[in-house]
């Protein structure tokens, strides 16, 4: 993993605390750890600390979140650093993180890249209106859906560069954006619609079940209780050796 650092010093604001609504939850979240482990809080009050300063993490925030838990300065840096979460610069409005791992790559992830770099310029850096910001990032759990981008806190899913980019201008224009796949499918389900149980047969009672299948308005007859079993049978005892007769050598 590439070294993630701070800021320059020279875009860093003076100071952070947190507003009267975001510190009286900040406090709720303390209460949910006993005595000795507020330290536990350490993740959900960065974040907050993250939405609250426009969707980075400036260096004053962190001191202060570590101040609210009463952790050294340098094991919340070691927190903010790791995960990659936590913007550690200035992003724009609508901050835009490409999924670069192999089913995007495979499905078209370089292109979506290209959109940004001619759109918005390299990684983390922002437009000059402040509208845009963009980053590469690693597998975000919508393989199925590739290629996707997450823009703030919505995914938008089987991505072209044609539908990419309108999305990137109606998001600069204002208006309304649709998140999830941009073809013509419900989440996750199958391209073109439904491919298994398609057959009418199924549901006439003419396939070679036999028979008409169950419907919802049958009556549902409960199986055997799972914790039901037939009473063993005991095994015959095994003979003693020595009541055995051995067959006689002797010749008559």
């Amino acid at each position: 993993m590439a070294v993630r650092r701070l800021a320059d010093k020279s875009i860093q604001p003076k100071d952070f605390a947190f507003t009267a609504e975001n510190l009286a939850w900040a406090k709720q979240q303390i209460a949910k750890y006993p005595e000795g482990r507020q330290a536990s809080a350490v993740i959900p009050l960065l974040w907050r600390a993250q939405e609250q300063a426009g969707g980075w993490l400036p260096e004053p925030a962190i001191r202060t979140v570590a101040d609210l838990l009463g952790m050294p300065y340098i094991r919340v840096l070691e927190v903010a650093t790791f995960y990659t979460m936590f913007n550690l610069a200035p992003v724009g409005r609508y901050h835009v993180q490409v999924c670069g791992t192999t089913p995007c790559m495979l499905r078209g992830a370089e292109a979506l890249k290209e959109v940004c770099r001619r759109r918005i310029g390299e990684q983390m850096h922002v437009t000059e209106d402040g509208t845009f910001s963009w980053v590469e990032v690693e597998c975000l759990g919508a393989c199925v859906n590739a290629p996707m981008a997450q823009i703030n806190y919505d995914y938008y899913e089987d991505l072209t560069p044609e539908s990419f980019n309108r999305i990137l201008d109606d998001l600069a224009a204002g208006r309304p954006v649709k998140p999830g796949p941009q073809i013509d499918r419900q989440f996750s389900a199958p391209v073109g619609g439904p491919t298994t149980l398609t057959d009418p047969s199924l549901y006439t009672g003419t396939g070679r079940h036999g028979g008409p299948s169950l419907t919802d308005s049958d009556a549902k007859r409960p199986g055997a209780a799972a914790n039901v079993s037939e009473s063993p049978v005991p095994k015959a005892p095994i003979a003693d050796a020595s009541a055995t007769t051995a067959p006689s050598t002797r010749r008559e």
